[in-house]
């Protein structure tokens, strides 16, 4: 009996799987809030530099009342991109000249100003307080910014390498219940640090922790039921409606401390209640731990109400189905094989491309929302709306147009979206927003396409592999994605042009990639290299099987003369015998009709 029919015996989707996912689904909600969290907690509000006449009580007591906040703005901060108050410079002295009816600001030298040496106003109005206004994150510093998004998102790409091993260690309940526990204590004591390469440090640690939460729930998904596409269908969910959550909590928390307080506190709760949750029986079995294993099918029969078939299970029954469980010490196919395998080599690479594109792009979009449009806490929400008809549609896709063209669609039209972006004026919020919604939505598509692909295009001998690369190359695009930001400083439109070009031409490179709709899924590599030397196959077996119909022909042809040659030697025998009863003179001159008889036998042919 292998561990499938054990999980069937005790309930493979009841109340037991329906209690375990609203456990394990609910933290994945907060997880997309810790990822989309920087939108917020280090959005950049309209700032400019601090001057005297406007910001000191003392020196403002000195001016003529004549003069309006405006009016001391112009003499005070030059103009700068769109005819607006500069954000990182200031006059040196107070241009009274500029009060003149005949004077204007436009042409200001690099001489006449300085840098914001007393500090930065920032606009309250949206956010009364992020990691930008409290550390001063603007103009000489505003690299540190995207670097916290990116040192976050390398936070992720280390505990999935971390948590990878601990997990198949010492399971997969232990960790998930550490890894709650370190994103509720960093995260926490990230939003009351006073040092940013400490805040830094913390939201490291989240963010390798999240990578923890992440994993070993969908683990927990799939080992405790039967019905794994359902389940991870509903993971998968999780995250979109997490960022419905986000946009919600953001919009309701404006102080960054706060924010990040409130995103973190709950996995306080979740700590606790997950030492109730059950260890994978399945990996018990793996581990050899037999008695316990036991232990948790029972828990999860009673709880599905088959007590009864719980009681059953014996550790007899469990060394049955340990036995019948695949093991894990079979060779594996070298990593080197998918770069220096010609079938392989081109779907590796276009793979790779595609994951770091979806990455590059997503991540380099979504962190930075106020390059898309004002309302960043609409966008948040929108951007979940439509994330979840999206998943659900591009899967109906897949089955209709293909895995190619999806994916090559997913990742062009995005593309497409953002360049559209650059030519759409800033006034026209509306248009810019639907552009970023709909190309952000292409791009959860290009995430399931991408899934379900990479995984289609590799034998199973390096598949696991082949999709780990995937993931590194993602990974690796989400944390350059932020730091694109950074070109903004020679054109606001520069970022938004690498991130259209990266998707488009990686959509259209998945093109030269084979189509796999309706086809097996490919165990060896040598079925990967099958369809290269389908033609030469067919071209051989069609000649063989010409020549053996030659052959055969040639066979019946000797057979039909042999037969017509006997056939005639038995009429000659025959009118010979006749010949020699009817001739009596002659009876002495023949051989004895014995001796004809033997003679004929042995030459069938004509005498």
């Amino acid at each position: 009996m292998a561990f499938p029919e054990l999980l069937d015996r005790v309930g493979g989707l009841g109340r037991f799987q329906v209690l375990q996912t609203m456990a394990l689904v609910t933290p994945i909600l907060w997880v997309t809030s810790q990822n989309m969290l920087e939108n917020f907690s280090a959005a950049v509000p309209h700032h400019r530099c601090w001057v005297p006449l406007l910001d000191n009580i003392t020196a403002q007591a000195s001016v003529p009342e004549d003069f309006g906040p405006d009016a001391l703005l112009a003499i005070s901060i030059p103009l700068g991109p769109a005819q607006q108050p500069h954000q990182c410079r200031r006059f040196r002295q107070p241009q009274w000249q500029l009060m003149e009816s005949n004077t204007t600001a436009t042409n200001w030298s690099e001489a006449n100003t300085e840098p914001c040496e007393d500090g930065w106003v920032y606009d309250h109005s949206t956010f009364t307080s992020t990691i930008v206004t409290t550390w001063d994150l603007v103009c000489d510093s505003q690299a540190l910014r995207p670097m916290a998004q990116s040192i976050y998102l390398a936070g992720i790409l280390v505990g999935a390498a971390v948590c990878g091993h601990t997990s198949d260690r010492f399971g997969r309940r232990r960790v998930l219940t550490w890894s709650y526990l370190q994103v509720a204590v960093s995260g926490t004591v990230a939003a009351f640090i006073p040092i940013f390469p400490l805040y830094c440090l913390f939201r490291f640690l989240v963010a390798s922790a999240v990578a923890g939460v992440m994993m070993n729930s969908a683990s927990l998904l799939m080992e405790w039921t039967s019905a794994r596409t359902l389940m991870m269908t509903l993971n998968s969910l999780g995250f979109s409606f997490g960022h419905l959550l986000t946009g919600s909590v953001a919009y309701g928390v404006r102080n960054w401390r706060m924010l990040q307080l409130a995103v973190s506190a709950p996995f306080f709760l979740y700590f606790i209640y997950s030492w109730w949750l059950p260890e994978s029986a399945r990996w018990l079995l793996t581990v050899g731990k037999l008695e316990q294993s036991l232990q948790e099918l029972q828990r999860v029969a009673a709880i599905n109400r088959r007590k009864a078939e719980g009681n059953t299970l014996t550790m007899e029954v469990l060394r049955s189905a340990m036995k019948e469980e695949p093991s894990g010490d079979q060779a594996h196919a070298r990593l080197g094989i998918l770069l220096h395998t010609p079938g392989l080599r081109l779907r590796t690479f276009i793979s790779m491309l595609c994951w770091f594109a979806f990455g590059f792009t997503f991540y380099g979009l979504a962190l930075n929302l106020q390059a898309l449009g004002s309302n960043i806490f609409l966008l948040q929400a929108l951007i979940g709306a439509v994330d979840l008809p999206v998943k659900i549609g591009s899967l109906m896709l897949l089955n209709c147009l293909g895995r190619r063209l999806c994916q090559a669609s997913s990742l062009v039209l995005p593309g497409l979206c953002i360049l559209a972006n650059i030519l759409v004026p800033r006034e026209m919020e509306v248009l810019r927003s639907a552009l970023a919604v709909l190309g952000l939505g292409s791009l959860g598509a290009a995430f399931t396409c991408a899934t379900i692909f990479s995984g289609e295009l590799f034998p199973t001998v390096l598949r696991m592999r082949a999709v780990g690369l995937g993931q590194v190359a993602a990974r690796g695009g989400a944390i350059l994605g932020p730091l694109v930001s950074l070109l903004g400083v020679y054109g606001p439109w520069l970022p938004l042009l690498v991130y259209g070009v990266v998707s488009v031409l990686s959509g259209l490179a998945a093109l030269l990639l084979p189509e796999t709709k309706n086809l097996p899924l490919p165990d060896t590599i040598q079925d990967i290299q099958k369809p290269g030397n389908e033609k030469e196959e067919e071209r051989e077996k069609g000649k063989t099987e010409e020549d053996d119909g030659e052959q055969e022909e040639e066979e019946e042809e000797e057979e039909e003369e042999e037969k017509q040659g006997e056939e005639l030697g038995m009429k000659r025998e025959q009118k010979r015998e006749e010949e020699e009863e009817g001739g009596g003179g002659n009876k002495g001159l023949l051989p004895p009709a014995d001796s004809r008889r033997k003679q004929r036998a042995a030459f069938p042919g004509p005498l």
